[in-house]
């Protein structure tokens, strides 16, 4: 099994740590770094269309998309229609 996000393809990434030792050597070892993947059960009834096709099935997911779960949808904003002033009484 490996190890990346279902849903947005987050995978592992290979970093190299620099040691400062002044002259002396001593090469730095690789390490590779994976994504923070949990297990969830997405719900039937998910509005957001990253998740959609996934409704209902259990997957492994970065905290990320989780997080991304977890929000409302996004509402599409209606255009206001413009406010009517009142008339000055007085002037």
């Amino acid at each position: 099994m490996a190890k990346e996000c279902t849903i947005c393809g987050k995978g592992s990434l290979m970093f190299g740590k620099l040691n400062k030792l002044r002259g002396k050597y001593n090469p730095a070892p690789k390490v590779r770094k994976y994504p923070n993947l949990q297990w969830l059960t997405i719900p039937k009834d998910v509005r957001n269309k990253k998740f959609t096709k996934l409704a209902g099935q259990r997957v492994e997911a970065c905290t990320k998309c989780i997080k991304t779960l977890s929000k409302p949808a996004r509402q599409k904003k209606q255009k206001e229609a413009p406010k009517e002033e009142a008339p000055k009484i007085g002037a």
